[in-house]
């Protein structure tokens, strides 16, 4: 069955970088678009990013623009986003999901921004 396996949180100063790592499975990765999406404590989910089945086109929330870069290797099923330049207002649980996809969401992975 799909499945998506987010990793790469953690806890980190204002100014600072982590790099989110997921692992998708159980469907044909190459295919499809992928998301990055958070929730932050206390609010709704949102859309972070997303990324083509190909990697060439790439979109982003405003407040992340500049800051934050998607990424995917298809040979390897994984999906990347790369932050830096973090800000109190990034922490929340990050997760990935699948374009036309409307089953279960993964565990998701944790970032912390704080001093």
């Amino acid at each position: 069955q799909v499945q998506f396996v987010e990793s790469g949180g953690g806890l980190v100063q204002p100014g600072g970088s982590l790099r989110l790592s997921c692992a998708a499975s159980g469907f044909s990765f190459s295919l499809y678009g992928m998301r990055w999406y958070r929730q932050a404590p206390g609010k709704e989910r949102e859309l972070v990013a997303s990324i083509s089945s190909g990697g060439d086109r790439r979109n982003y929330i405003d407040s992340v623009k500049g800051r934050f870069t998607i990424s995917r290797r298809n040979a390897k099923n994984t999906m990347y986003l790369q932050m830096s330049s973090l800000k109190s207002d990034d922490t929340a649980v990050y997760y990935c999901y699948r374009d036309s996809y409307f089953g279960s969401w993964g565990q998701g992975t944790q970032v912390t921004v704080s001093s």
